[in-house]
């Protein structure tokens, strides 16, 4: 959109800079403004007195919190609506997800909020403390102003086609028990947890080409080189989604002894959560995607890939010594993750010392392209306390191609003797039973996918979390897809699906139901 009141973000600072040489003084506003409705114009009309411009910060669409399916409104229709306000001097579209680096780049006399973030505890993200710091940084100070109230989350909800009907009733169910303040203690007290993930680390990493055509010679699809990324994978993505939630968690594996490996891991893991055994017989697995540039609102085009990955199994002796050194700490959590990629790490004998001695086993045995057929759940496990597979390992756990879905979840949630079990079924459903067979369905909450891998591990984690809490079914279901929401929307596992920006989403699907 042009106008001349829209300044690009990379020419803002230099700009305001240049404005405040005039004498003139600066008062901002920061938000999503994805509803225009009269409590933004009361409030832009109230910060607008208090300097001589209004600028006018907004988040960029891929980084708004709102939770799946916001913003409602893109970032042209937002911007073209605050530029028509008479109030508003200049807008920004900021492509961050927080405020700091929109107070940074406009360095504002007066930074003004609504009355509703005086008390800095209600702020579910945590980040008011820093905008306050950062806003006094640069000598400016903090008003807090509004007449009147309303939530544009709530008004889209209730107005608006935000969610398919179904999904939005799961949401008022669950909103009908908790509100969100109940919600949030609940998910504070995953802090209290003594958590060890246990599983294959693997490296993820992506090189990014864009392909060119077909060689005159050979007929080989050639690509240029555009870029390189490595992620965390497997339990170590695990554990960075945990800790988000229960800050008390070690990470149990198996790794060789190159040096790129321990750098790599060194980044991601404190030396206090490392509980990782190196052998120099053993290859640290990495898988190596290659991609297409991403386009906007599609899923990444993958390509093909290439596992580095140990042909055969550890030796018997290794596998002891990773059972002995597994023994030794078991007792000392109370819930232990098993993330089970079939990579070598988990023997037959360590899967029966994790069964007999894990207080509260959580588990997730995959099926992947280097284990397929040979890691089914079913035919490796006789108990574990919850899990949760997807619908290519309930294909395989049951031996069918056309079968009852719930009837063959709640048959394996009783032969594991499971508190709770989930089938997640990507685009379709995912599928929850618990141990009073209770049972539960859910929508997946986010249609515009950018990435499906490390969904199912998101979901995992925060499920398992729910389970060794034994919270009620559609509750626990309800944080296992809003986990697995938010995680589609990430590359990989480039981030973690954080706390805050867990709770944000949650606050804005609860609240709209009260």
């Amino acid at each position: 959109m042009n106008s001349p009141k829209l300044v690009p973000y990379i020419k803002a600072k230099y700009f305001f800079k240049s404005i405040k040489k005039k004498n003139l003084s600066i008062a901002q506003c920061h938000g999503t403004f994805d509803l225009l409705h009269p409590g933004h114009i009361l409030h832009l009309e109230e910060a607008k007195k208090l300097c001589d411009l209004l600028v006018v910060t907004i988040t960029s669409e891929d980084f708004v919190n709102k939770g799946p399916g916001r913003p409602y409104f893109n970032d042209d229709l937002r911007v073209k609506t605050l530029c028509a306000l008479e109030c508003v001097d200049y807008v920004v579209l900021i492509p961050f997800a927080g405020a700091v680096e929109a107070i940074t780049c406009v360095q504002p006399e007066k930074y003004c909020k609504g009355k509703e973030y005086e008390d800095s505890k209600k702020d579910v993200t945590g980040e008011i403390l820093n905008d306050i710091k950062t806003v006094e940084k640069f000598g400016g100070k903090m008003f807090y102003i509004g007449s009147v109230t309303f939530s544009s989350t709530n008004l889209l909800n209730k107005n608006f086609a935000t969610y398919p009907s179904k999904l939005k009733s799961f949401f008022s169910e669950v909103s009908s028990h908790w509100n969100f303040q109940e919600f949030r203690e609940i998910v504070d007290s995953f802090s209290e947890l003594k958590v060890l993930i246990v599983g294959d680390t693997i490296i993820d990493k992506y090189t990014t080409v864009s392909v060119q055509g077909l060689t005159s010679k050979n007929s080989v699809i050639s690509s240029r080189f555009i870029s390189d990324e490595s992620q965390p994978g497997g339990a170590l993505a695990v554990l960075r989604h945990v800790k988000q939630f229960a800050p008390n968690v070690k990470l149990f594996s198996l790794s060789g002894t190159e040096k790129y490996h321990e750098e790599f891991i060194a980044r991601y893991l404190h030396p206090e959560e490392d509980l990782i055994i190196r052998e120099s017989d053993f290859t640290s697995i990495v898988k190596h995607r290659f991609i297409q540039p991403m386009s906007k609102g599609k899923e990444i085009t993958k390509f093909f890939s290439v596992n580095y990955i140990d042909e055969h199994h550890p030796s018997e002796s290794l596998s002891k010594r990773v059972k002995s050194s597994l023994e030794k700490i078991l007792n000392k959590f109370d819930l232990v993750i098993v993330m089970d990629f079939g990579h070598g790490l988990i023997s037959e004998s360590v899967r029966r010392l994790l069964e007999e001695n894990a207080p509260f086993l959580a588990l997730n045995c995959q099926t992947n392209s280097n284990n397929f057929g040979f890691n089914i759940i079913n035919h490796q496990y006789k108990r574990a306390d919850s899990f949760s597979l997807d619908q290519t390992e309930m294909n395989l756990a049951c031996g069918k191609q056309n079968y009852n879905a719930v009837e063959e979840l709640e048959k394996l949630h009783i032969s594991l003797n499971s508190s709770y079990a989930w089938l997640t079924r990507g685009s379709v459903n995912t599928i929850g039973i618990d141990n009073n067979l209770e049972k539960c369905s859910s929508e997946p909450f986010q249609s515009e996918v950018v990435d499906t891998i490390g969904a199912g591990d998101a979901f995992s984690a925060l499920v398992s979390l729910c389970a060794v809490k034994n919270l009620p079914l559609n509750l626990s279901t309800f944080m296992g897809q809003l986990a697995g929401a938010i995680a589609v929307k990430i590359v990989g596992n480039r981030d973690p699906v954080t706390k805050s920006k867990f709770l944000k989403s949650a606050e804005a699907m609860l609240n709209c139901q009260q």
